[in-house]
């Protein structure tokens, strides 16, 4: 339990899609303009990665790996398909993609045209695959924390995507210099907010110092320590009769 609780708040905050490896930048420059159209796309974001992240673990684990079609018998043991997991985990985004527009299109037409051609983009957007490909690389060990770390994933980057829409439509009320308007705020913005989410970085290491081992104390130690203080004692008498001669 303390595992799933770890990767929860570790890929929301520390991990951040957007704050700690920048993907996803285009949709988050393009879509934070008005609140509710990030709040659409955050939402569909986090539905693609719970979904696909999941498959693409059974993908790697039953199917890419190496050794992983012993299921269907010793002969297949030393297949390795792994060459093939970009084209795998992109079909699998593209075919979630596609179902989230079509839910789209059917439920919310005032969404869909305001997402335009960034809801289809998904498909391509490297936030997407890169939940795959993280999963692959930090050799996830369960079905249960994959979709774990697909669903944090996709809140890391909604709450990235809804923060700087947030700030975006009441900066337009502010006096932000000339050079500065546009983009230029919003990279600054978002560079202040990457620090604050680092920050939380605490919460998972603070208490992982290391703790010297206590040195035991042994009748050997003890009779060492009482030979040097004799000596010492000794080397003092010398010294005082010395003087007084």
């Amino acid at each position: 339990m303390l595992e799933h609780v770890e990767l929860f708040f570790k890929s929301i905050f520390i991990d951040n899609m957007v704050f700690s490896v920048f993907l996803g930048m285009c949709s988050y420059l393009a879509v934070s303009k008005k609140v509710a159209t990030a709040v659409g796309l955050g939402a569909a974001v986090i539905f693609v990665l719970a979904v696909t992240v999941p498959l693409n673990w059974l993908l790697d684990q039953y199917l890419l790996q190496d050794g992983a079609l012993a299921w269907l018998g010793p002969e297949y043991a030393d297949y390795n398909l792994s060459f093939l997991s970009f084209i795998l985990f992109i079909a699998t985004i593209a075919t979630m993609v596609q179902l989230v527009e079509i839910v789209v299109e059917k439920f919310s037409p005032s969404l869909y045209n305001s997402l335009g051609i960034f809801l289809p983009l998904i498909a391509v957007n490297c936030a997407i695959l890169g939940g795959s490909l993280f999963m692959q690389a930090r050799e996830i060990e369960t079905l249960g924390l994959a979709f774990n770390y697909g669903v944090s994933s996709g809140i890391g980057w909604f709450l990235a995507i809804l923060a700087i829409a947030a700030i975006r439509e009441k900066i337009r009320y502010s006096n932000v210099p000339a050079p500065l308007r546009g983009l230029g705020i919003t990279f600054i913005i978002t560079g202040l907010m990457g620090i604050g989410f680092q920050s939380f970085g605490g919460m998972l290491t603070g208490g992982d110092e290391a703790v010297e081992p206590v040195e035991e104390v042994t009748a050997e130690k003890i009779d060492k320590e009482q030979e040097t203080e004799e000596k010492l004692d000794e080397k003092t008498v010398s010294f005082n009769t010395i003087n007084e001669q």
